[in-house]
């Protein structure tokens, strides 16, 4: 194959066949992706992409057309036929032509489905988009950027009546369900709960009233079609990055409010740390960083988000926060089945993580 000299493998003769060996397997659908979607791929025009943990993703280079193709994980997302659904919304109901950036959804094959099934597999192909990918947000510019994209998003489905989508992951972001989960995680545990441990549950048991307060905009707020996991690496951005060019990864589009999505934000780009840092006294929130989101969510929202939506916006980042605190904690409790890890207390600093970065979001 051409294109393995990319990788840059140890010059070793035996492991470079070996993953060549492993690759072949890997592609062995090839052929029938190429019947599926009408088109000829040779296998030098296929290699791995990205550095994505869920679904595996490679490139498919034809020249003058490049395309992702991803195998499909539904171990994680066990609903494809509801992210279809959604994806079949997106593509109806929403013109692209107005976005200010590509929506790459994935391409109906001859059958006319976004997902193909292969032994037992499920495939989709998407158009590629060029441009840069980050993992982390190195400027208020970039901040900004990033928040009018995704809040251009809900703007653009606006329209579109959120009742009809349905749940990729179903009560993704119900804080009172997450709650309730770490308090029987609690009744259940075999963990010794004392010390630093019982510390971080009290605080995050204090947390009652951020789940009230999420029970009463449950009520004063329309539900809009929201990305619903707006990660940094969820973007391309240009090469220079002068602009966004693509929304990607929406899987998770469903149902929610605004400030799941600004608050997804807030705690991914705002803190001054990454969530497995275990920096404590350097854990807070960057204010111009977070005022580049803000700034961004309100030029896009406003006149078209209510009041309530923008007012609710400041509570989504501690909202967002407090809910992976809780999953995080429940996850260590419950003997770290769900979150991948590396070593056994990750999890545990993963949440105190988060109550550092909670408790500088509520001081502001």
């Amino acid at each position: 194959m051409k294109n393995l000299d990319k990788f840059h493998f140890p010059g070793i003769c035996y492991i470079y066949r070996n993953f060549e060996q492993d690759f072949m397997q890997q592609i062995s659908w090839l052929a029938d992706i190429g019947h599926l979607y009408g088109m000829e791929i040779k296998q030098d025009q296929i290699r791995p992409f990205g550095d994505g943990h869920i679904h595996q993703t490679y490139l498919v280079d034809l020249g003058e057309e490049k395309f992702i193709l991803q195998r499909f994980n539904y171990q994680v997302f066990q609903y494809p036929e509801r992210i279809s659904h959604n994806h079949g919304i997106l593509i109806r109901e929403i013109d692209q032509a107005k976005l200010p950036f590509l929506l790459p959804l994935p391409i109906p094959n001859k059958q006319g489905d976004l997902f193909s099934l292969i032994d037992g597999n499920y495939f989709r192909l998407a158009p590629f988009v060029k441009g840069k990918c980050v993992n982390e947000v190195t400027s208020p510019h970039q901040a900004y950027l990033a928040a009018k994209a995704f809040a251009a998003f809900i703007v653009a489905g606006i329209h579109i009546q959120a009742s009809k989508l349905q749940e990729s992951i179903p009560s993704f972001h119900d804080l009172q369900l997450r709650y309730q989960q770490l308090l029987q995680a609690i009744n259940t545990t075999k963990r010794k709960v004392g010390g630093e441990l019982k510390d971080l549950v009290d605080f995050y048991l204090d947390q009652q009233d951020l789940v009230e307060e999420y029970l009463l905009w449950k009520k004063k707020l329309p539900l809009r079609m929201t990305h619903s996991d707006t990660k940094i690496n969820n973007l391309i951005y240009a090469d220079d990055f002068s602009k966004v060019n693509a929304v990607i990864d929406l899987d998770t589009i469903m149902a929610g409010y605004v400030y799941y999505d600004f608050g997804d934000l807030v705690r991914t780009v705002a803190c001054t740390e990454g969530e497995s840092s275990q920096n404590w006294k350097n854990i807070h929130v960057d204010k111009a960083k977070y005022a580049a989101l803000l700034q961004g969510f309100q030029e896009v929202g406003e006149g078209i988000f209510t009041t309530e939506e923008i007012q609710s916006l400041p509570y989504g980042g501690q909202m967002m926060t407090c809910i992976m605190g809780f999953r995080f904690l429940t996850d260590y409790l419950n003997g770290n089945i769900y979150y991948t890890i590396h070593y056994e207390e990750q999890n545990f600093h993963r949440a105190k993580n988060q109550m550092f970065l909670l408790k500088a979001l509520q001081d502001m």
